[in-house]
């Protein structure tokens, strides 16, 4: 099941049945199906906070994915920084709506193990959302 929520921010407008397709199919190309994956959209301060507390960074992102998956199961906690993806997006140029698909994906991709550490394991994770979001 996938659930969508939001902490001390307004929850962004989603088409959450097409979303839930969409990452369902993405799952699926990667041999997963979907368990519980929970989005969690906060401020940049509550993300710096879950970025602390649990993963001893000290500083501002996107998102954090928290990983439960069994092998053939996609579970885990996505945390998504609301105010990162806006400035993201106006960085980039590109809508807001389509930076936040992007990091919700790229949230997904973590869960199938797909890392983003080195300069290589990073290019074959924007390949893979650049993938995903052509599926859209």
């Amino acid at each position: 099941m996938l659930r969508f929520t939001a902490e001390d921010i307004e929850m962004p407008a989603l088409d959450e049945r097409m979303i839930s397709r969409w990452i369902r199919a993405v799952a699926a190309d990667y041999g997963f199906s979907v368990g519980n994956v929970n989005y969690i959209f906060c401020n940049d301060e509550r993300e710096l906070e879950v970025n602390r507390q649990f993963l001893g960074h000290d500083y501002y992102t996107d998102v954090i994915t928290f990983d439960y998956s069994t092998p053939s199961t996609l579970n885990g906690d996505i945390f998504i920084s609301i105010d990162t993806v806006r400035s993201n997006a106006t960085a980039v140029g590109v809508p807001f709506e389509e930076e936040l698909r992007r990091i919700m994906i790229h949230g997904v991709l973590h869960l199938t193990g797909q890392g983003d550490k080195t300069p290589e394991t990073k290019a074959e994770m924007t390949a893979k959302e650049e993938h995903a979001l052509s599926l859209w």
